[in-house]
Formats: C-alpha cells, sequence, structure tokens
C-alpha cells in the first residue's frame, strides 16, 4: 500500500467539526441584511440619474408608509470598504429621505460583467428613462456581453452558451425589444459632450432641446465643433434640422467642418421658421479680420445697418 503524502491530508475545518451538513447548506443560501446607507457605495459610471420626478415622489410616498418592500442588490467591494450598489439607487435614496440609516440588502459575489448586467436590466425597463442615459446602458451591457462570449463557465453565467452562433447585438436586441440599428443610434448619444446629451434629453434649465434624430448625427462630429454647435444654439437661439446635423456630419468627414461653416449652414432658412437674410461666409469674409468670428461679423452688421438706418431717417426729417 502507497504512503499517502502529508500534502494529501485534509485538516478539517472548524465548519466540518462543528456544523452539520444542514447549517453549511444554509449558510450559502443568501440572506436579506440590514445595511447600513454609509456603507454602501454608488455603482461605477451609473448611467441612470436619480431625480425626483412623480416616480421618486410616489416611491418616497410609499417607503414612508410601507417601509423598503423589496430589497436591495449589493456586491462587496472590490476594496474591501462597504459594499457596492448594483440594483436599488431609487429605493435607497427615498429611504435617505425618509431620515432612514439603513436599507435591506441582499449581498452577492459579482464579478464586474455580471453586476452590469443585472444593473442594467433592473432599470432599463422603467417608464421614463432619458435618451443618454439609454445609451450608456446599451453600451454597458453589450461591452459586458462581449467580454463573457467564450467564458460560459464563468461563475453564474450562461452567456458563453447562449451567444454561440449569435452575437451579442442580437441578444440584446432581442431582449429589450430594438433593433441592432436603433441600439447603435443610442449608443452613438454617449459620444456627445454634455451640454448637446443635455438637450437631447429635455433636462436644461433654459429649456433649450434638440431632436433625438440631429443629435445622433452631430455626435460624429469632432468635440470642438460640437462645441461650436452648442454655442451657436445658445447665441442665435436656433437647433440644426436633421438635414442640416447631416450636412454637418458629412462635411466633418471631409475635413471640411469649422465655426464659419457650422455658423453658415444653422443661419440658414428652415421650412418651419420666419424667413431671415443669410450670408455666405465667403461673401463677407474680406471686409472683415482673419480672427473674427461669424458672431463678431454679425454685431458688425448690425450696427453698420442702424447706424444707416439713423441716417436715411435723418435725410427724410430734412
Amino acid at each position: 500500500m502507497p504512503k499517502k503524502n502529508i500534502n494529501d491530508i485534509r485538516i478539517p475545518s472548524y465548519d466540518d467539526l462543528f456544523t452539520n451538513e444542514e447549517q453549511r447548506q444554509e449558510a450559502k443560501l443568501e440572506k436579506i441584511m440590514e445595511l447600513p446607507i454609509n456603507e454602501i457605495h454608488e455603482f461605477k459610471n451609473h448611467p441612470f440619474k436619480v431625480r425626483e420626478d412623480e416616480q421618486m415622489l410616489k416611491l418616497i410616498e410609499s417607503v414612508t408608509e410601507n417601509g423598503i418592500l423589496l430589497p436591495t442588490l449589493v456586491r462587496p467591494s472590490k476594496d474591501g470598504n462597504g459594499y457596492e450598489m448594483v440594483s436599488g439607487h431609487r429605493r435607497m435614496k427615498a429611504a435617505e429621505l425618509n431620515g432612514l440609516d439603513k436599507v435591506p440588502a441582499i449581498v452577492r459575489d459579482l464579478t464586474d460583467d455580471q453586476a452590469t448586467i443585472i444593473m442594467v436590466d433592473s432599470n432599463i425597463q422603467r417608464e421614463t428613462i432619458l435618451p443618454s442615459e439609454r445609451g450608456f446602458a446599451y453600451k454597458m451591457k453589450l461591452e459586458a456581453m462581449n467580454r463573457q462570449v467564450g467564458r460560459p463557465k464563468e461563475k453564474g453565467s450562461q452567456l458563453g452558451n447562449l451567444l454561440k452562433g449569435k452575437k451579442s447585438i442580437m441578444i440584446l436586441a432581442d431582449e429589450i425589444g430594438e433593433s441592432k440599428n436603433q441600439i447603435h443610434r443610442y449608443i452613438r448619444l454617449t459620444e456627445l459632450i454634455e451640454p448637446l446629451r443635455d438637450m437631447v434629453d429635455g433636462v436644461r434649465d433654459d429649456k433649450k432641446k434638440i431632436a433625438f434624430n440631429p443629435a445622433v448625427e452631430l455626435s460624429y462630429l469632432s468635440k470642438e465643433n460640437q462645441e461650436f454647435v452648442v454655442k451657436y444654439i445658445e447665441e442665435l437661439d436656433l437647433t440644426p434640422s436633421h438635414a442640416q446635423a447631416i450636412r454637418m456630419k458629412e462635411l466633418s468627414k471631409e475635413n471640411r467642418l469649422d465655426e464659419n461653416v457650422i455658423y453658415s449652414i444653422m443661419t440658414e432658412i428652415k421650412a418651419n421658421q420666419k424667413e431671415k437674410i443669410s450670408f455666405k461666409m465667403e461673401d463677407i469674409d474680406e471686409y472683415f479680420p482673419k480672427d473674427y468670428t461669424p458672431r463678431q461679423k454679425s454685431e458688425v452688421i448690425l450696427k453698420l445697418l442702424k447706424s444707416w438706418a439713423k441716417k436715411r431717417s435723418k435725410e427724410h426729417e430734412r
């Protein structure tokens, strides 16, 4: 009989010695715990904003009357400092606003990708989701799904087998009831600078808005040119039409888009717009210093017109 190596000898653990099988199995089950709110941190890059809208006010009222009926889902923080919220951000906020210092929570060990997918799935079916929130959520989930391809044995994940022979974008489209093209269009909104995202979301204090379709086209512009678009939306109180945004996108591809061109396009007369006088920049550029912006040129023209109008008025009085 061969001798056993000392390394093959298993020393019973504390649990083996002092607990029975039933107790060990029960210990593995997820339990609802009361966790201090100050030990729970935001999910990294969480795309969904917690707004005090009508739905939130109803949730606050419900928590006031009944407490939190559905436990939140958290995972242990990687640095060992408390927990990271996965599902239940709004419930936790409602608890805070009610003066509670603890929330019921299920603690679950999750990988980054598993946590991301659960976080998106638990929020994406809400009634009021902003376009940019949807874009960031789709992007995060799609990236997590793509990383999980080829890892079917990952704990708690069936995605590797599910995706076999089928692209993750198609799986996502089936799950949420959107076409893959529409998913890509929402994801394009993540390329917009924040002021344009706020306009497509309709959350600006000045009420300036931009429609979804033009916003998607503007996402292909450089950040600098997007800033020029914002500048003239604010200064001229105009928003580009879908056709104008497409033209800017095409000119941007050809490296022919700059501040002057953006100004020219945005000051064109649109079908639903009161009649306006517009100039081609190349027709008036020779009369101004090279460093003058379209706005400065416009101000000079208006001053000259006012001066001309006063002169004419005096002439008529003679």
